[in-house]
Parts: structure tokens; C-alpha cells; sequence
């Protein structure tokens, strides 16, 4: 909808809720009979009048549009000077499969499709655990069963499903933002005042969908986000992506990715503008993500990652071809994760994952020596170095 179609829609709104939008003299609309002395002022054209008038009334729509420039909103709304990426890059070139068997038991590997067709043999094991995800490069089918030749070499049996991978991305910027801005992390349909008193009568907005926010108010208990003309979305469903162009103290090459760890977001800078800005997942308690200043000191297309943190080895995991993988503080990265769909909360060991489009561009983007700022601006995150391991997926 253009700029032109907004306002009159915007204005027709107005009308029906019984406002005028001529200029009407005010002894024009004085009821018979009425002793009630009048001025012959006549109602604001619609538009902001931010300074004092003394020869119209700020009444109706001219109100409301005042009301918004002295909250510094500007109607009609712009859109974010934005796009999204190309999507080809959620192509990470590579076929996964997750071995769905009880956490227990080690999945078995055959040296020949023969072998493993018959169950006979087996050269070798994974390790059993909880998350199990392997890269294949031939599918087989035998006798109604299904195999995988494995990319590191030895057949196993089981069906090639989809890994839970997000095709959701982020947005690239053409200039910097003048409107804070960020994306819904779950269902939520707005409401028109920024109370749960209000009721729901606004848009329903869907996961991962980007919205500008207009204003933002602060009840003493949580955050409301106005999204829309008369439309709130409170905090818990909404991450806000905090623009903030200068760079970190100790960046030297004007380059840096930030990582908001209470947000849940990483905006990409360069020169002092924002280029990228996505949603992420970062280290989860109390396998935290660790706050400071580092330098992208690896980078690999792609990457096997593996481990466990009980002394049980209960919650091994394996991730074979992990994409675009970005070390940058001992064995935390950035990179590409097939195996999660959810952005928006802390869930992981340690690293920061993204979309596999998001990851891709960031990859292909960033330099080795390249600054990654993480901070939280809450405060929650522990800073303490002896609370951190390693790190890991």
C-alpha cells in the first residue's frame, strides 16, 4: 500500500468514528437557541501542528497526528530501509540425517551396503547420545529399509528426515535505520493499549515476522511495544534489535558484529552502518555464551562438532557438517545450525547459532580478525571467567 492509499485510510477510519476533516466554523455548528458563545474558529486541517494555533482548532484527526510528532512519530509509518537475503542461501549444500535410536544405544556402521542390509558385520559405532545428526552423500534402499552411505566413509541404517533446519532470515540494510525495529518470537495478536487490559482487536502477527517499533512503554512489571497504529505487543513476544553504530571500545578496523545476548540478536556493522540484522541462539544457563571482545580467529565452510558436559557422557551429541563455522572464542562460533528451528531464546552450549541463510551470508561477509562484540545489556549474563568451559555447539 502506497503513501497516498495509507492516508486514506487512515482518514476514512477517522471519519466513521465521526470526525470531520473539512474546516468548519464553529458558529456554523452552534445548536439553535444555544446561548454558549463561539469564536468562529475552525478544526485543523490533518496534520501535526506541533506549535500554537490560533487560528484553527487541533481537534480530530489534526489530534491524533499531533499526539504521534510529540512522541517523535511520524505518520504515514516508512518502512525499514531493508530487504531480505537471497534465499538460494539457505543451500547449504549438504544432505543430513538425524539417527533416531534410544540415547542409549550406538547406532552401528557397515563397511558395504551388503553388510548393513543385512545387519552382519558391523566395523564400527557412533557414540550413543541424545542428538546424533549425520552427513550423508547416497541414500539406498533395501528390502524396505533405508540407508546412508556416510560422508566420512561406512553404512548406516536410517531414513534420511529432514533435519528441523529454519528457513527464516534476517534483513539487510541499504542505510541505517531511523525507527528501532525487531522480529516476533511467538504468536501474538496486538493489542490496542499497551495493558493486558486492553483488548485484542488488532493484527495477529506470526513468529519471526519483522515489525518496526513506534514507541515503547514501561508498565513497571515488563515492556509493551507499540507495532502499529494503536497496536502493543508486550515483551515477551517481541525481540528488539538495538541499533547502535559506534563502535565498541578496542575495534580497530571499523568491522564488528555484535551479539545481544539479552535480545537474542546480532547486527553486523561496517563503517558505521548497520548492513545485517538477524535473530540468533546463544548459550543457554549455564552453558553461557561469554560476554567481551574477540576476533573471528578460524573460519570453515564446514565443521564436525561433538561432546558432552555430564560426566556420564548422557548428553553427547554430534553434529557432522556444521555450515559456516566462525571461531572466535576458544571453542565458541558463530555458524549455521540444520538442526534448530527456534531463533529468539538461549538454548545452546555455548555457541551462537543462525539460520543457515543467515549463517551463510555472515560467513562470506566476515574476514578472520574480525571483532565479535557480546554484551548483555541486562546484566544477566555472568562474567565471572572461571564459570566458563570451552564451549560448544
Amino acid at each position: 500500500m502506497n503513501k497516498h492509499s495509507i492516508l486514506i485510510a487512515f482518514f476514512a477510519a477517522l471519519l466513521l468514528a465521526g470526525l470531520s476533516f473539512l474546516p468548519v466554523s464553529a458558529d456554523d455548528a452552534q445548536p439553535t437557541g444555544s446561548s454558549e458563545p463561539y469564536f468562529g474558529q475552525v478544526l485543523c486541517l490533518p496534520g501535526a501542528q506541533l506549535g500554537a494555533q490560533s487560528d484553527c482548532l487541533a481537534l480530530g484527526p489534526s489530534q491524533v497526528l499531533t499526539s504521534l510528532a510529540k512522541r517523535g512519530i511520524e505518520y504515514p509509518f516508512k518502512p525499514l530501509p531493508a530487504t531480505r537475503p537471497d534465499p538460494s542461501l539457505n543451500n547449504a549444500g549438504i544432505y543430513i540425517a538425524k539417527i533416531n535410536i534410544p540415547k542409549d544405544e550406538q547406532a552401528k556402521i557397515f563397511s558395504s551396503l551388503e553388510d548393513a542390509a543385512s545387519g552382519a558385520n558391523p566395523s564400527g559405532y557412533l557414540e550413543a547420545g541424545r542428538n546424533i545428526y549425520v552427513s550423508y552423500i547416497q541414500q539406498a534402499d533395501v528390502n524396505g529399509g533405508h540407508y546412508l552411505l556416510l560422508k566420512d566413509g561406512g553404512w548406516v541404517r536410517a531414513s534420511p528426515l529432514a533435519a528441523s533446519a529454519s528457513y527464516f532470515q534476517g534483513l539487510l540494510f541499504h542505510e541505517n535505520p531511523t525507527t528501532p525495529f525487531g522480529w516476533i518470537v511467538e504468536p501474538v495478536i496486538t493489542r490496542s493499549a499497551p495493558s493486558y487490559a486492553a483488548p485484542e482487536d488488532g493484527r495477529s502477527l506470526a513468529r519471526e515476522n519483522a515489525v518496526q517499533i513506534f514507541d515503547m512503554v514501561d508498565d513497571g512489571t515488563t515492556k509493551w511495544y507499540m507495532v502499529g497504529l494503536n497496536e502493543w505487543v508486550e515483551r515477551r513476544y517481541i525481540r528488539e534489535f538495538q541499533f547502535n553504530p559506534n563502535p565498541p571500545q578496542g575495534v580497530t578496523n571499523n568491522r564488528w558484529i555484535d551479539v545481544n545476548l539479552y535480545e537474542q540478536t546480532i547486527g553486523v556493522y561496517e563503517n558505521g552502518r548497520l548492513l545485517f540484522a538477524t535473530l540468533i541462539a546463544s548459550g543457554g544457563d549455564p552453558y553461557f555464551t561469554r560476554p567481551g571482545l574477540f576476533q573471528i580467529y578460524e573460519k570453515k565452510p564446514t565443521e564436525n562438532m561433538s561432546g558432552a558436559f555430564e560426566a556420564d557422557r548422557s548428553d553427547y551429541y554430534l553434529f557432522q557438517d556444521v555450515p559456516w563455522t566462525m571461531y572466535f572464542d576458544e571453542a565458541r562460533a558463530l555458524h549455521g545450525a540444520y538442526w534448530r528451528a527456534n531463533f529468539g531464546y538461549p538454548e545452546t552450549h555455548g555457541c551462537v547459532n543462525l539460520s543457515l541463510g543467515d549463517a551463510n551470508w555472515l560467513f562470506h561477509w566476515a574476514n578472520e580478525g574480525d571483532w565479535v562484540y557480546v554484551h548483555d545489556p541486562s546484566g544477566l549474563t555472568p562474567t565471572d571467567p572461571s564459570l566458563y568451559t570451552a564451549g560448544g555447539a
